[in-house]
């Protein structure tokens, strides 16, 4: 059989994932693979750049839908991803992370019969505020592969009842962290360019719906960044939901230094250069650690409970980090060889 597996994306850290693991589908002799892109991200800064940088094939299709509210833009997904599905029949749909993509490519395959794959399954923050909780938890439940970066997302579904299909692959941001950190170091000049000495400033960002939908607790995130500013250098690229939030209730920064979104690889080369990492967002929790840098998580909690176990991250609310080890529940940078191997034997 030569299967053919349909593949959604849609925002920024699925870009990243997916660039590692369509590298080694294309590659694959027998294998087809159709890249769909959602549209949820679509700046440049925020899509394109990403497919340039990362050398991920253009989409088969593009969908353009983007804005509105999680149940509009989930609901305007799906209306365009059945009949794609329908036209493509594809024998499975791969699936990634947490987003508005990602349960409307699961939900639309599930709904048809096509078995689903999600990578970064079993990831749990415990939070159901999080609209990035309810679409983990919606998508592995209707998920037949559960593709898990660690021994704990296993056991978190493992307690929802859980276990076939369900397999430690280790972390494909990983595998795409090792193959663009060279070409960082050897193209980026970022830090140049704005004008950081190596190791003297901190980096962060600022994203997440629990931050930047609440006023009072997106001002009290950026006085937080703030005071760390005025002891150490802090270079914030600046996403468009949090610019907006910030200008229609009047916060600004007084001594963080905020710049338009970057792509990949000068990102990688901004926290390869930094002292620290301050962020809310889950990718870069694990990149800090990929690159050897503590970080400092802007949430009550987080689902990479490994890093904080190990020492290289803590939540804001804490003081201090656990004495540091390595982690070796990531994998060794092969996570996209190992998703391969998964689909071909099911598929043989």
């Amino acid at each position: 059989m030569n299967p053919t597996i349909l593949s959604v994306v849609g925002a920024r850290p699925q870009f990243v994932k997916a660039a590692a693991v369509s590298r080694v589908l294309r590659a694959t002799p027998g294998l087809t693979e159709i890249l769909v892109h959602t549209g949820q991200h679509h700046d440049r800064e925020m899509s394109d750049l990403f497919f340039e940088e990362l050398e991920i094939p253009t989409p088969a299709y593009h969908l353009a839908i983007a804005g509105g509210g999680h149940g509009d833009m989930t609901g305007r997904m799906l209306m365009a991803l059945e009949p794609l599905m329908l036209a493509a029949k594809p024998d499975c749909v791969l699936v990634y992370g947490d987003t508005n993509s990602t349960l409307a490519g699961a939900l639309a395959a599930a709904k048809l019969q096509i078995p689903v794959a999600h990578v970064e399954a079993g990831l749990r923050s415990f939070n159901r505020a999080m609209p990035e909780e309810i679409n983990r938890v919606l998508t592995d439940h209707v998920s037949r592969w559960l593709l898990c970066p660690t021994p704990a997302s296993i056991a978190n579904l493992a307690r929802e009842g859980i276990t076939a299909g369900a397999i430690h692959v280790g972390d494909v941001m990983f595998d795409a962290l090792l193959h663009a950190r060279g070409r960082s170091l050897r193209q980026s000049d970022i830090a140049a360019r704005l004008g950081l000495p190596a190791g003297g400033y901190d980096v962060a960002t600022i994203h997440r719906a629990e931050n930047t939908d609440d006023p009072r607790q997106l001002a009290k995130v950026c006085a937080y960044l703030d005071a760390h500013a005025r002891e150490r250098p802090m270079i914030l690229p600046l996403h468009p939901r949090t610019r907006k939030a910030m200008a229609a209730n009047n916060i600004a920064f007084s001594t963080v230094r905020t710049i338009e979104p970057v792509g990949y690889i000068d990102m990688v080369a901004l926290v390869a250069g930094a002292g620290q990492v301050f962020t809310d967002s889950g990718g870069l929790q694990k990149e800090a650690y990929f690159l050897g840098k503590p970080c400092v998580t802007l949430r009550g909690e987080t689902e990479w409970v490994e890093t904080i176990e190990s020492g290289w991250n803590r939540l804001w609310t804490v003081d201090g980090f656990a004495p540091r080890r390595a982690i070796p529940d990531y994998g060794t940078g092969q996570a996209a060889e190992t998703i391969r191997d998964v689909l071909v034997a099911a598929f043989a």
